[in-house]
């Protein structure tokens, strides 16, 4: 992972832990229960209207379990590479371009398509390496990625040997599968990302549109071998995210929404081109919180990884059962991904993508839609998506009001609802309701300390 300043998140108040994910859904899903307006359904799986990513068919093949030892052998391979050249893998020197030849001959014998793109940066050479999966639908491509290259002071080992090895084991057991998605399956590995993220900006840069609109979805990789790890899951786009979400839900492993490295690796470009992205962390420089260390062991107090761009970031310098779980979630998420899709809400869909301030403990706000050129009223399952940027939901009271003032409750505040964020499809039956006119998502901040924003609202109807 590149030097960078992260995104800075509001801090949380020190009255309250969080809970386990699958403890939160049970609590967000009681808190639908209406107290003072008509209830909607809520359906938390879908992501809201104003999203598109891959997503899951019922009958998906379940992905192989990835063998750790077959990882670490990737990152022994890593080491001894480095060692041989001046101790790093580094942008320029000769321990990258040997890296890049160790994986692009490990998926030439499996089968893969591969190809080297080249780039110039710091007046040096360097590459990327794309590999594709013969197959699958080319105007639906799944990527997963990772950046290959270490810093100048260190072999790299966690940062990044750990995603690199995971997405090469990855790619590799599609391969003794014998896999044949729905979609197409293309695996990259970046060069210079601790420069800037060159090599990413690189390859979508020359990406022409129509190729770059067909990529479904980008999973990112950086990091995730930490010796005091964390599990921290991108919050970019719901699908993806909830993918590796309910994965770790089912190891009963809770998540926390990831921070540090918000756009300091190789998913940066794609998000920035309107590209569905997502990913997994175990963290880097930051510090692990007491509740941090209850929730995942390890030890409060300390850097998640202490050799974070240090000449110790070595082979001894990864957690075995962190990179063994994320080896799996990254195998997870491509089978899942790939194998198929699921129909968007059939209908027309009205949106605002309008940033709205929500008040820390102050008075309701609203993000309106304008519906126009319909007959008749509303559905009697319009759905309304809903994505709330918020630092606490349990503290937010949330309503669809229609155009002539009924209020129909989505959501109710809850104590015990300690998650982040408000991002779930509503099915509510407004067929008593006028469907033309003026609508609003109305959202109230209850309770202080925690803050957010309106960050979208839609209705298909």
């Amino acid at each position: 992972m590149k030097h960078s300043a992260s995104r800075i998140s509001a801090s949380r108040s020190p009255r309250r832990t969080a809970a386990a994910p699958a403890a939160a859904a049970v609590l967000a899903l009681a808190g639908l229960v209406a107290t003072a307006a008509p209830a909607a359904s809520a359906a938390p799986s879908a992501a809201p209207a104003t999203r598109t990513a891959a997503t899951t068919t019922a009958n998906a093949a379940a992905a192989p379990d990835i063998p750790l030892a077959n990882v670490k052998a990737h990152l022994t391979q890593f080491q001894s590479i480095a060692s041989a050249n001046g101790g790093n893998r580094a942008h320029g020197r000769p321990g990258y371009k040997a890296s890049v030849d160790y994986v692009r001959a490990k998926l030439d014998a499996a089968g893969f398509t591969t190809s080297l793109q080249q780039f110039t940066s710091n007046g040096a050479t360097g590459y990327n390496l794309i590999a594709d999966w013969p197959g699958g639908d080319p105007n639906q491509v799944v990527m997963a990625g990772a950046h290959l290259d270490s810093v100048s002071s260190g072999a790299g080992i966690n940062d990044n040997g750990s995603g690199s090895a995971a997405v090469l084991e990855t790619a590799l057991a599609v391969s003794r599968a014998g896999y044949q998605p729905a979609k197409h399956l293309r695996f990259a590995w970046w060069g210079a990302e601790e420069l800037g993220l060159v090599g990413s900006k690189h390859y979508v840069a020359n990406l022409p549109s129509t190729k770059r609109s067909k990529i479904s979805g980008y999973l990112n990789f950086d990091m995730i071998g930490s010796p005091n790890a964390g599990y921290f899951v991108y919050d970019d786009d719901p699908v993806i995210e909830k993918t590796f979400k309910d994965y770790f839900a089912g190891l009963g492993v809770p998540t926390e929404i990831e921070t540090e490295g918000d756009g300091r690796s190789d998913h940066a470009p794609f998000k920035n081109a309107g590209v569905p992205v997502g990913g997994l962390f175990t963290g880097a420089s930051r510090t692990k919180t007491s509740a941090q260390a209850q929730k995942w062991g390890g030890t409060a107090g300390q850097s998640f990884d202490r050799c974070y761009h240090s000449s110790c970031d070595n082979t001894s310098n990864i957690n075995d059962t962190a990179l063994d779980r994320n080896s799996d979630a990254a195998a997870h998420a491509v089978w899942t991904l790939s194998a198929g899709t699921s129909e968007p809400p059939a209908g027309d869909t009205y949106q605002n993508t309008t940033d709205v301030p929500i008040p820390d403990g102050g008075a309701a706000v609203t993000s309106s839609v304008t519906v126009t050129g319909r007959t008749g009223n509303a559905p009697s399952a319009l759905k309304v998506g809903v994505d709330i940027v918020h630092t606490w939901r349990g503290d937010l009271v949330v309503d669809l009001v229609a155009p002539d003032g009924t209020a129909y409750r989505l959501k109710n505040a809850s104590g015990g609802d300690s998650a982040d964020n408000v991002r779930e499809t509503y099915t509510v039956d407004a067929s008593s309701e006028t469907a033309n006119g003026t609508w609003s998502l109305r959202v109230q901040d209850t309770a202080r300390y925690d803050t957010g924003y309106i960050n979208g609202f839609s209705l298909t109807f």
